[in-house]
């Protein structure tokens, strides 16, 4: 049977990262590839309790259709999470999603037009491109460094290509594990303003933060409604319940809750229900710090293991999240080499993955929230033995 695709489908490719989950059913392998919290982050005893009790008491009304803007108890008690990150705001500033990922998709669904412009981190999340590929928005990626996305080429690129949007993961960013510096949180924030343009400011990692100060969000310094602040509690709580938040102004929220309405109605009331009451318990913050320790030995772990890398591979230090970027000499392909790695009971993903234009076929993104330490050490063993061994 012929197919007939939409023309959006056009260059938009299977994810990577889910390619590379199809070699993953072998438990031998030790994989540095996926993006998932550790399973023994997740409070499974207590969310047990919880989804017992709250349809003991509030069945009726939890397994009945709820409202698209979300349920109201959690907009609610997600202002003392927002608090955390330097945000006040109110509830009619907040909508709930079924991750946060489902807020790229509602924002970029009421903004663009095939061929308009998003500008991005250059590398950044690749289900992000994925998303503005299957819209066909022309995305410029713009470079970074250890402090995050460069504001001086930022502003340069919004002179030049008038983006309908600036799509940004500023606090240990996926793939790079990089923090955007306060100066250039500010930066944005007025940069926005000045150039009326829109901000997606997208932090799942903010909470996860082992090392240095909490600095505020960009959304902090939105006085003019340019800020679209994502939160999620699939790396604090867990990634199976699918909760999320946007944080914004009511007249980008309204079309976004359209639009949503279209997509899935409402998000599951039960995991709304489920997540507002952690939160009101005062238990979510106390677990939030009680993983903390277990996710810093494991990157303090991969983070020594470079030391069996060749000496002209560089690699980031992250003070929180779950990613470490790496970066090997020039002419090397990551993508090829992988072949080899799973060959050894290792994978990876190849970072040409993460640029919008592709390229930079010498980098990779490492992943160590999914194994114990000792893994990650042998892990690592077995790719800097492979990466020596190329290089001869």
């Amino acid at each position: 049977m012929q197919t007939h695709l939409a023309n959006r489908m056009d260059g938009l490719n299977g994810s990577a990262i889910r390619e590379i989950f199809k070699l993953l059913g072998d438990p031998s392998i030790i994989s540095f590839a996926g993006g998932n919290p550790s399973v023994k982050s997740f409070p499974s005893k207590e969310m047990a309790d919880l989804s017992a009790q709250l349809l003991k008491e509030k069945g009726d009304v939890l397994l009945q259709y709820g409202t698209t803007e979300g349920y109201a108890p959690l907009r609610e008690s997600i202002l003392s999470v927002l608090e955390e990150r330097s945000i006040q705001t109110t509830t009619d500033h907040i909508i709930t999603l079924t991750g946060s990922s489902q807020g790229i998709e509602l924002f970029t669904k009421i903004l663009i037009n095939p061929g308009d412009v998003i500008l991005c981190e250059s590398p950044t999340f690749l289900g992000a491109l994925q998303t503005f590929a299957s819209y066909q928005a022309k995305v410029i990626g713009v470079p970074m460094d250890e402090d995050g996305m460069d504001v001086i080429q930022l502003e340069k690129d919004i002179q030049t290509y008038h983006p309908k949007f600036i799509y940004t993961i500023p606090t240990f960013q996926n793939p790079t594990g990089a923090k955007l510096s306060l100066a250039r949180r500010q930066k944005m924030a007025e940069l926005a303003e000045k150039y009326d343009v829109y901000i997606l400011e997208d932090d799942p990692y903010g909470s996860l933060r082992y090392e240095g100060e909490a600095l505020p969000s960009i959304k902090s310094f939105d006085t003019t409604g340019h800020v679209m602040h994502l939160i999620s509690f699939s790396k604090t709580v867990s990634p199976g319940l699918r909760v999320g938040a946007a944080v914004g102004d009511p007249a980008l929220l309204r079309p976004m809750t359209v639009a949503k309405q279209g997509m899935d109605t409402h998000t599951n009331n039960l995991a709304q229900a489920m997540v507002d009451a952690y939160i009101r318990s005062g238990r979510y913050f106390e677990h939030v710090k009680e993983i903390i320790p277990a996710y810093r030995e494991q990157l303090h772990t991969m983070l020594d293991g470079f030391r069996f890398f060749p000496d002209s591979c560089t690699h980031t230090v992250p003070q929180g999240g779950l990613f470490v970027w790496a970066e090997l000499p020039e002419g090397m392909d990551t993508l090829p080499l992988l072949e080899k790695a799973v060959a050894r009971k290792v994978a990876y993903i190849p970072g040409t993955h993460f640029y919008p234009d592709g390229g930079h076929a010498n980098t990779l993104r490492l992943n160590f929230s999914a194994c114990e330490p000792a893994r990650i050490t042998q892990g690592m063993q077995i790719l800097g033995d492979l990466l020596k061994e190329t290089l001869k």
